[in-house]
């Protein structure tokens, strides 16, 4: 099990700023069992967790001298680096089920999509349940088998590793071949949005025009 070391924070919100310029990143752990704690932890070694963790793959969490079992719960980033900024850890037991969602990874090469067709992949993630232990980082889908347009990936199909219920629909569709659409089509379907978006501007300008002569005729009676 991967451990990520962390330390008790004391610093109040204020002080949040700093510790990021320090190359550290807030974050809180909470569960059932345990007070909620507020953290600080190294940025660089989040992100090496986080990248072979995800969301859904049991870790530890050691400070104080112990060690406690979570998950990445949540994270927050930068909307304009992109840069973890906060990260929420739950601390589960290790007796319960769990629910989460874990990411969909398509694998090998679809030959219709080599000869042109289109591969909609409806999913990319999909909700499991299982006892954190048993969680899995990623579900594995082969589109190799997808040979023909039509043909498609359902729920049914997966492989899931003993101990993980999918809470999806055994029907539902993971991913699906497509024709291609022809120029025609693609022609055709942007038509009605060009239309639309000159007459909104349109639009735009004569209600302007109106608002302004609205206003000059009530300065006029006003007179």
């Amino acid at each position: 099990m991967l451990t990520l070391n962390v330390a008790i924070r004391t610093e109040k919100k204020k002080r949040v700023k700093v510790i990021r310029r320090a190359g550290f990143l807030p974050g809180v752990v909470y569960g059932p069992k345990i007070e909620n704690e507020s953290l600080s932890i190294s940025l660089k070694e989040f992100e090496l967790i986080y990248k072979k963790a995800g969301e859904s793959t049991l870790i530890e969490l050691a400070f104080g001298g112990k060690k406690i079992p979570v998950i990445i719960q949540a994270i927050k980033r930068d909307p304009r680096t992109s840069v973890v900024i906060h990260a929420d850890f739950y601390a589960v037991d290790l007796k319960k089920h769990i629910r989460t969602k874990v990411p969909i990874v398509f694998i090998g090469e679809s030959s219709a999509v080599k000869d042109g067709a289109i591969l909609v992949k409806v999913m990319k993630e999909i909700e499991i349940e299982a006892l954190p232990q048993d969680l899995p980082h990623e579900i594995s889908v082969s589109i190799e088998s997808l040979v023909n347009i039509g043909d498609r990936f359902a729920v049914s199909s997966l492989n899931v590793p003993s101990g993980v219920r999918v809470r999806a629909d055994v029907h539902d569709t993971i991913v699906i071949v497509e024709a291609p659409r022809a120029e025609e089509e693609l022609v055709a379907s942007a038509v009605p949005v060009e239309v639309a978006e000159v007459k909104t501007e349109q639009e735009i300008k004569k209600a302007a025009i109106e608002a302004k002569k609205k206003e000059e005729d009530a300065v006029a009676e006003g007179k």
